[in-house]
């Protein structure tokens, strides 16, 4: 086996030698976008690698067209910056030309999202039923075990939750070296996860390393089986349908084909989660279009298996829907938008997350980043009774942490929320969030009891 993937390996690089990629940048052509051409050898995956790289420099692709049919892979995006412009950065062309040029390496091991050996710090992946209060106590569990949380993210979907987080050791400030201390980490961790006394498993992963954090995080997702209907008829679940994407699946016999088509509200990044998905179920994607209107997108995917065979079954073409209206929705950031940022200090994030939970705040997504000693943190948050948040409880929760230092910011999703009325379904509904204010937390009483 190991012989076969070496002369796989080796045949993929001599025919790269033979046709190295092109990629060329055209700031002339359309008048409200940069174009940028992809030509070069076809390999499976490479998709996922182009669109993976313009989505990590934050832009959006508001066209694309992709043609992969045979040996050959050409691939034209349209894309502009956050501000809705063309771009102009050197630095950022540069960067495209070296990462999608000649220079560029797309190896099958990154394909695969494995981990980047690193001493700097250890990765923690955590998946699990979601229920009030989890992100504070998994984060005072790192902070009691004398561990800093440099950079994380936490998704929620479907009352499941996947984080993946990178942590240190405050003693050295480097990656954990205790076999002891990992372990105890993680049964921690995870004794934390399952307290919620549901069937399905919860996994905590230590690794030290680095991984693409939002490619792992669809992949610990689908793993955990999020696209699974719930059997829940509560008011937010008559809402989920309402903001369901349209997506259809059929075959096209004459060229065994299956088309798959996503209409839904356009947003960042939502290319790379249809094709990470369709990536992690093993189809390829041989044609596609992409296109954006004012704020609704259209996908169109003329996919095969991975063994050559288009969709073959009814239940295979729902898993696939279902699949993709997840990875639509992972990244939906429902409720208010609060950004912080300060001087980082041990404990910032477990203080933060309390304070969050006293105040009955349920965070849907969070993105925690350290960077220069600055601690950079966003954190999307409901209130928890499921009425639009009071200005009150704002206003006091900055008022406890910093004027300065917690900002608010816009969010249209939170604009048009519909007040509803108190949901009497049980916590699993809430996600990452907390209902309860008891500041008992405080002192570590729930490591006690989970140790």
């Amino acid at each position: 086996m190991s012989f076969s993937q070496d002369m796989d390996n080796e045949y993929e690089k001599l025919i790269r030698r033979m046709n190295p990629p092109r990629v060329v940048i055209d700031n002339d052509s359309c008048k409200n976008a940069t174009v940028i051409r992809v030509d070069s050898a076809n390999e499976y995956g490479i998709l996922l690698e182009v669109v993976q790289i313009l989505t990590d420099l934050n832009l959006s692709i508001s066209k694309a067209y992709i043609s992969s049919d045979g040996g050959w892979f050409m691939d034209v995006f349209n894309v502009t910056d956050q501000d809705g412009n063309k771009v102009t950065d050197e630095v950022v062309l540069d960067y495209i030309q070296k990462s999608l040029g000649p220079e560029a390496c797309f190896s099958t091991s990154m394909r695969s999202v494995g981990v980047i050996p690193s001493t700097e710090s250890t990765v923690i992946e955590l998946t699990g039923c979601d229920r009030p209060g989890l992100l504070s106590e998994l984060t005072a569990v790192l902070t009691h075990l004398k561990c800093s949380v440099l950079n994380a993210e936490v998704w929620t979907h479907n009352t499941r939750a996947a984080a993946v987080m990178e942590v240190t050791d405050n003693s050295t400030g480097c990656a954990i070296s205790d076999p002891e201390k990992l372990s105890r980490i993680k049964n921690l961790l995870r004794n934390v996860l399952k307290g919620s006394n549901t069937p399905r498993e919860a996994k905590t992963v230590v690794s030290h390393g680095e991984v693409h954090t939002e490619r792992r995080l669809h992949q610990m997702m689908f793993e955990d089986r999020d696209y699974e209907q719930r059997s829940v008829d509560d008011e937010s679940s008559i809402q989920d349908e309402r903001q369901r994407p349209d997506v259809c699946v059929d075959n096209w016999l004459d060229k065994d084909y299956s088309v798959v088509t996503v209409r839904c509200k356009d947003r960042p990044k939502l290319l790379f989660d249809t094709v990470c998905t369709l990536t992690d179920m093993q189809y390829v994607v041989f044609h596609g279009s992409v296109d954006t209107e004012g704020t609704e997108a259209y996908q169109e995917y003329y996919v095969r298996h991975i063994d050559g065979s288009p969709v073959k079954s009814e239940a295979e073409k729902q898993r696939v829907i279902q699949c993709l209206e997840a990875a639509i929705k992972r990244r939906v950031s429902e409720g208010l938008k609060l950004e912080l940022c300060t001087t980082d200090r041990v404990g910032l994030l477990s203080n933060v997350t309390r304070i969050f939970r006293e105040n009955s705040l349920t965070v849907t997504r969070a993105e925690v980043k350290t960077k220069g000693g600055k601690a950079v943190n966003t954190f999307y948050v409901s209130d928890a009774s499921g009425y639009s948040i009071d200005a009150k409880t704002i206003d006091s929760i900055r008022q406890t942490i910093g004027q300065t230092i917690l900002k608010v910011k816009n969010n249209p999703e939170e604009q048009q929320q519909r007040q509803k009325p108190p949901s009497h379904e049980s916590p699993t509904r809430f996600l990452f969030g907390g209902l309860f204010k008891s500041k008992s937390f405080v002192n570590f009483g729930l490591v006690r009891s989970y140790s």
